[in-house]
Parts: structure tokens; C-alpha cells; sequence
């Protein structure tokens, strides 16, 4: 095994965003509801060590739930944000 094969990334798919104030989600509780800035159609953000590096669509087959990667991001070059 290569030093490769042993090092760990944290991979987040973003689903969408909300701003919600401090006082509203300080009364949220079990079964609230966020709404989010993106339909089901849009493609989600697909972040490694909380870099975008993707965008995808999210796929569902039986009852497991993924990403399809539809567009792979330009390398950050320089540490410009994207």
C-alpha cells in the first residue's frame, strides 16, 4: 500500500443553502422543515476537504440514495476561490 492509498478525504455533497434566522432555528425541533434554495432538478455541489471539485445530480435506486458526477470543477488554482 502506497502512502497514497492511506490518506483521507472528507467528501460533503451540498443539497442547497438557507439563511434562517438565529431565533427560528433556535425553536426548531424534530420534524422541522428547512427549505432550501434549490429545486430537485438543480445539481448539487460536491466539496472535497471543503473544496468544490464537482457538481452531480442525485440518484436513487431501491433504497440507496448517490451522486452521479455530471461536470468536474477546474483545479483552484493558486488558492482563488471559486
Amino acid at each position: 500500500m502506497t502512502d497514497i492509498d492511506r490518506l483521507s478525504i472528507d467528501i460533503a455533497v451540498v443539497l442547497g443553502t438557507a439563511m434562517v434566522p438565529i431565533h427560528q432555528l433556535l425553536k426548531m425541533g424534530r420534524g422541522a422543515v428547512i427549505e432550501l434554495d434549490s429545486t430537485e432538478h438543480d445539481d448539487v455541489k460536491i466539496l472535497a476537504n471543503n473544496v468544490p471539485v464537482a457538481r452531480g445530480q442525485v440518484k436513487v435506486v431501491d433504497t440507496q440514495i448517490g451522486v452521479e458526477i455530471t461536470e468536474m470543477l477546474p483545479p483552484n488554482r493558486a488558492g482563488q476561490s471559486r
